[in-house]
């Protein structure tokens, strides 16, 4: 549990990090890849939850 806390949380500030960069910057592929890394970080949280919450039910 705690190793997928800390993924997600390295995760998520990898993707700020995406995000502050293409403010600073004004490139098009930070922006890209922040959205990108955020999205697979969400799909990845609902997936591990749906287990947690699946294997609470059985």
């Amino acid at each position: 549990m705690f190793l997928f806390r800390f993924l997600m949380f390295a995760l998520l500030g990898t993707s700020a990090l995406c995000l502050a960069f293409y403010l600073g910057t004004g490139r098009k592929h930070y922006l890209r890849w922040g959205i990108v890394i955020l999205k697979w970080t969400v799909i990845a949280a609902l997936a591990f939850f749906a287990v947690l919450i699946l294997s609470r039910i059985a």
